[in-house]
This record gives structure tokens, C-alpha cells and sequence, in this order.
């Protein structure tokens, strides 16, 4: 589609659909390259990420070390990276270079970065009108928005793809991430002593899990633990019963803390005794409320439509095992506030920086399926194998 060039001398005016962190990353990038900037967000309140646990990249901090100049406090870090087979017994161990987060920790200081007067709830998109001049989206509610630029930033269940890509869809990886925290004091001395202050892995026949410290959600000193365990589930009933909440509700994302079936959290305790090294198990018996997550692929095979962009898991969705997810959407914002910078056509724009992140999204996906398959499939997951490490670009990268 051929594009009006922007006049110079008129804001440029953009909407983030989406207000989670990859939405509000772009959102403040966009306003400190001048745009105007809203940011329309489905759910009626303040989002909620359970306290899941993030694995810190350079992008993920980016906005807070070199904009807002502050970043102490939202990162912990732990001294070793650890190995262990089901028994318990250290298979392999080395220093960690990693510092890890908590979603609830980027998103509390992002949407305070931001500001809540151009954050708009109960906003789920509905529709995309585009011409070579402009923009107008509409949303459930009823209400129309005017703009340049649409960057959708709404996820695995992504509206604006919907819209754009109707025959894309999430492809179900044949296994799930249970997740849940606790705090340290709940585990025992020698569980607490392995655990505590490392990122540690337990590795058994076709199944893996890892639990790393994060910062408390509550402001206290005492770090949090944070632990990932992936189960392979059949699709099919296996997968639709487990999905379902306990007031009946069926869900194809995710299941958030209390709403899992009792007789789920009982197996899954059962199982936890029956596989995982005893550290893991006193943890998963220790936990109170676990939550489940279905693990997918996702690939677009374009990110630019004219005048509307896909970035984060709108776009690729890469299973957890490389953990930069997070890093990655921010990447993507970092990206686009550079290819407008450049060139204040929005069309021009887009199409400069989609190749890049286009590569990006398609690289991480590939290897973190690569990596899921050693673990859950074949179980030919060698602790040394630097393969396995995580980065946004590739392993430690």
C-alpha cells in the first residue's frame, strides 16, 4: 500500500495494543521519540503475573539503565548454575552469570514509567481500518481510536493477528509448565541449602524443571523462589481436562494460581514424590498454589501490515527454554523507536525494521524447540552442552 509521506511537523500518533511488558516498553520508547502515545489494554484492571520469574537479558533492563536511570533492586542474581539428576546427586555445576526478576517486579515499574493517563482498561480489540493516511481501530466496548502506527503487543492470543492472520494459531508443544514461588524459610535445611541460591535444574526421563531466586513481590529483602516444571500431557482430552478450571471454565492459555482442580494438584504432587530429585519434591509439596501454562510455537511469517506491526508473542511465541521471551519483545520496541528515528514513514518504517526482527523471532523459535525436544522427548539434554544456555541471540548471547 502505497503511503502519504508523514508530514514533519505533526505528532506522530500511535497506539499499543497490548499493556503488558512488551506493550509499555514500546509505548515509553515511542514517547520519548515524541509520538503520541496510548495504550489500550483488554483486561478491566491492573494485570497480574502470578509472580512468574524472568530471566534478565540486556534488552530486558535496557529501558530502566539507559532511560530512567534506574534499575537497583529490580534484578537478584545467583552464584551458581546446577545440575541435578533424580536422585538428587549434582550432575554438573558452574558459576551463573545470570540475575533474574519477576514479572510483577517490571510491570509495577514500566506502567509507573508510563503513567496511568494514557493506559486505557477494557479495551479488547475488535477492528482495524487502515488507508495510506491513517488508522482507526475499534474496540469492544464501542469506542473508535484514530493513529499512525499501530503496534500490537497483545500476546499469545493476539487480537490484531487475528484480524491480520485468522489461519495462524499457537501450536501446542505436547507439554505444560507448571510454575509457581515460595519463600525459602518453607523449604527444609538441605533443600533450602541447594536451591536457594542458584538456578537449578532437575533433569529425569523426559521431563525437566528449574528454580531460580527472583525478587520478592512484596518489597522484603528475602528473595523469592521461582520454579518451571515441564510435564508432556497428550493433546486431546488429557490436555482439555487438565485446562479446566474449577468452576468449569475451559482455557487454552493458562490457568492462574486457585483456579487448578484439586485432583490435578494431587497428582501432580504425587508425581513431584515419584520423579524429581528430593529437593524439588519437598518444593512442589511445599507450594500452595501452582499454576499451569500450555507451551506453544507461534511464527508469523510477516510482522509489518502497512501501518501496523506485530512484536512479542504477538508475533513468535518461543517455548520458555531459552528464556527471553521478555527480552525479545523488548528488542523488538528497541527496534521499531530506531527504524523511526530513521524514517518518520510509518510504511517506510516498518518495512526497514521487520527483516531484522523477522530473523530475530524466527531463530528463537527454532532453538527453543530444539531445546525443549532434548528434554522432553528425547532426553539427550547434556548439562555441559552450552546449547542449552539461555540468550536472547543465541546460548549466553
Amino acid at each position: 500500500m502505497a503511503a502519504k509521506a508523514h508530514d514533519r511537523n505533526r505528532t506522530l500518533r500511535a497506539a499499543v495494543v497490548g499493556g503488558s511488558l512488551g506493550g509499555l516498553t514500546a509505548a515509553l520508547l515511542l514517547r520519548d521519540l515524541g509520538c503520541s502515545v496510548d495504550v489500550f489494554e483488554r483486561s478491566p484492571g491492573r494485570l497480574a503475573g502470578f509472580g512468574a520469574g524472568i530471566v534478565v537479558h540486556e534488552a530486558t533492563m535496557r529501558y530502566f539503565v539507559e532511560r530512567a536511570r534506574e534499575h537497583d533492586g529490580l534484578s537478584v542474581p545467583a552464584s551458581s548454575l546446577r545440575f541435578l539428576d533424580a536422585s538428587g546427586r549434582v550432575l554438573h555445576e558452574e558459576p551463573s552469570p545470570y540475575r533474574f526478576t519477576a514479572w510483577s517486579t517490571l510491570y509495577a515499574n514500566l506502567f509507573a514509567l508510563f503513567g496511568e493517563d494514557r493506559y486505557h482498561h477494557a479495551h479488547a480489540l475488535t477492528a482495524i481500518d487502515q488507508d495510506a493516511d491513517r488508522i482507526v481501530i475499534g474496540f469492544e466496548n464501542g469506542r473508535t481510536h484514530e493513529c499512525d502506527l499501530l503496534v500490537s503487543a497483545d500476546g499469545i492470543r493476539s487480537a490484531a493477528r487475528s484480524l491480520l492472520l485468522p489461519e495462524i494459531e499457537p501450536r501446542y508443544a505436547g507439554y505444560v509448565g507448571w510454575r509457581g514461588t515460595l519463600e525459602v524459610s518453607r523449604l527444609g535445611r538441605s533443600a533450602a541449602a541447594q536451591l536457594s541460591d542458584a538456578i537449578t535444574y532437575g533433569v529425569v526421563d523426559r521431563s525437566h524443571i528449574l528454580s531460580y531466586p527472583i525478587p520478592s513481590l512484596d518489597g522484603s529483602t528475602e528473595p523469592l523462589l521461582n520454579f518451571v516444571w515441564y510435564r508432556n500431557v497428550a493433546a486431546g482430552q488429557a490436555l482439555d481436562e487438565l485446562m479446566v478450571s474449577r468452576n468449569g471454565r475451559a482455557t487454552s492459555v493458562s490457568l492462574p494460581p486457585g483456579e487448578v482442580q484439586e485432583r490435578h494438584l494431587t497428582e501432580l504432587r504425587a508425581a513431584a514424590a515419584d520423579t524429581l530429585p528430593p529437593a524439588f519434591a519437598e518444593m512442589i509439596a511445599a507450594v500452595e498454589e501452582p499454576f499451569v501454562q500450555v507451551i506453544v510455537d507461534l511464527a508469523v511469517p510477516s510482522m509489518a501490515y502497512g501501518r501496523v506491526c506485530l512484536i512479542g508473542d504477538a508475533a513468535f511465541a518461543a517455548r520458555p527454554h531459552a528464556a527471553a521471551g521478555t527480552a525479545k519483545a523488548a528488542e523488538n520496541g528497541w527496534a521499531l523507536a530506531d527504524a523511526l528515528a530513521r524514517e518518520r514513514d510509518v510504511v517506510r518504517a516498518l518495512e526497514a525494521w521487520e527483516p531484522s526482527q523477522l530473523a530475530l523471532g524466527r531463530a528463537l523459535v527454532e532453538r527453543s524447540r530444539r531445546i525443549g525436544e532434548r528434554y522432553q522427548v528425547s532426553s539427550t539434554a547434556d548439562p555441559t552442552d552450552d546449547e542449552l544456555r539461555f540468550g536472547l541471540y543465541g546460548p549466553g548471547r
